[in-house]
């Protein structure tokens, strides 16, 4: 399939080449996260594996917008193959996101689990604990635990509001980039209107070019010829093969001087 891409366009090649790259990357770092047991290691490469679809999902559009500038050039069946490659494309980029947001579940539910109760067996050895301990024992073991909860709490409500952060902050990150990479195709559409016009501009310029000095010959031919006429005629006044030049008066003849005297 590569090959067949390549053959249609070379651009069309370099941007699968390098979506193959990324897929080939978010495949070793999903089977890589599997071993990971730590949560904060987890997130982290949960981060480093959303930026590589964020890049990836940047390739496809930039697919997509070759795709459609070659429809008008390429044949229908061309055409077919590229759209097709362009949803397999997508396909296999959502099959990646659903697994990251699957992972991203997971790891919430472990945070969350912090605020499950304690198990069976724990509950047993709380209550004969409980029944051997005297009141300000109890107190204080009660504060404990509230001091305890109180942390959990807090380590929580500061890795949501972390959460919430980095995602107003990726969102931010992508509209900025939506608005720029906007902008930057408007910016491209008006250059190529620019050169177009220039090329035209060129062309014409060329042709009054041409047209001028094909012009300035003819002229330059038309003065040499009256001047080498004139040479001629001054240096042989009598020669008959020559015609007298339109606005121009023959020569005075010399034998009419003569007679008068």
């Amino acid at each position: 399939m590569a090959s067949s891409i390549a053959a249609i366009s070379e651009e069309l090649a370099e941007i699968d080449g390098q979506i193959a790259d990324i897929f080939r990357a978010l495949s070793n770092g999903f089977q890589k996260f599997e071993k990971i047991k730590d949560a904060s290691r987890q997130s982290r490469q949960l981060e480093e594996l959303t930026g590589k679809m964020r890049e990836c999902k940047r390739l496809i559009k930039e697919f997509d917008r070759e795709v459609k500038e070659l429809e008008q050039t390429v044949d229908p069946d061309t055409s077919k193959i590229l759209n097709e490659k362009k949803q397999s494309m997508v396909k296999e980029l959502n099959s990646y996101v659903a697994l990251k947001k699957q992972y991203a579940t997971n790891i919430q539910n472990k945070r969350v689990d912090l605020f499950g109760g304690p198990a069976e067996g724990f509950e047993e050895d709380n209550g004969l604990q409980a029944s051997s301990m005297t009141n300000q024992q109890l107190m204080d073991h009660g504060h404990q635990m509230m001091d305890e909860t109180d942390q959990v709490i807090e380590r929580s409500k500061k890795v949501v509001h972390e959460t919430i952060n980095v995602g107003t902050e990726t969102a931010a990150a992508l509209k900025a980039q939506t608005e720029q990479m906007s902008r930057i195709v408007n910016e491209l559409d008006s250059i190529h209107f620019s050169i177009k016009k220039a090329s035209q501009l060129v062309k014409e310029i060329g042709r009054q070019v041409a047209t001028d000095r094909c012009i300035m010959a003819l002229l330059f031919l038309t003065v040499v010829g009256v001047i080498s006429i004139i040479i001629v005629k001054l240096v042989h006044p009598n020669n008959k093969d020559l015609r007298d030049i339109p606005g121009l008066a023959p020569p005075a003849n010399r034998r009419l001087l003569w007679i008068v005297d």
